[in-house]
């Protein structure tokens, strides 16, 4: 009876462990089948495990941002925002698509690099490119991204002095500010001229 009860225990021992091993994480590809369905409570709870899942997931999203279909491309995008800093691997594909003709993923690309911060450096000359774009929120987001890589974003000074020479823009104003490791508020001194 004893050895019966014994063989009970540690069976029972066994089964409970087993239950509490972690579930295998959602395949990526699989994740983005569903962020690119129309069902947006699919897409939804898709788009939130790829967040979760993070730099797993960065692969199969960069994909998408580059071979998508337009809606596909600013949804990769979002997610990627989503992610922050684990996003990181996606900086040569969020600067690609600062170019790209559609103003939504411009901007999405930006504040996805923006939401990554020191992490983008990679993109400040997109982003220095993209003070110019013709879209204001994808200039201002651009100034924001900037400013949120902190002195690894140094050489795009030159074009936020120059767009700060046309007029007030307080994105990069704040932006130069912390690029140069100035207080909130200080005066940003824009130098001399350019010849």
């Amino acid at each position: 009876m004893r050895k019966a009860l014994v063989s009970l225990v540690a069976a029972l021992l066994v089964a409970a462990a087993a239950c509490r091993q972690k579930e295998k994480p959602p395949e990526p590809k699989e994740l983005v089948a569903d962020l690119r369905s129309p069902d947006a409570q699919k897409s939804g709870r898709a788009r939130l495990q790829l967040i979760t899942l993070g730099e797993a997931a960065v692969p199969a999203l960069a994909e998408m941002l580059r071979t998508g279909a337009p809606e596909e491309r600013l949804s990769a995008a979002n997610t990627l925002w989503g992610m922050g800093e684990r996003a990181r691997a996606a900086v040569p594909d969020l600067a690609d698509a600062l170019a790209d003709p559609d103003p939504r993923l411009r901007l999405a690309s930006a504040m996805a690099l923006e939401a990554m911060g020191p992490a983008a450096a990679e993109a400040v000359p997109a982003l220095a490119k993209a003070l110019s774009d013709r879209d204001t929120g994808v200039r201002q987001a651009s100034a924001k991204a900037l400013g949120a890589m902190g002195p690894l974003a140094r050489a795009a000074l030159p074009a936020l002095t120059r767009v700060l020479r046309r007029g007030t823009w307080p994105e990069a104003e704040e932006a130069v500010r912390r690029i140069r490791g100035l207080g909130p508020g200080a005066r940003v001194d824009l130098g001399p001229e350019e010849p």
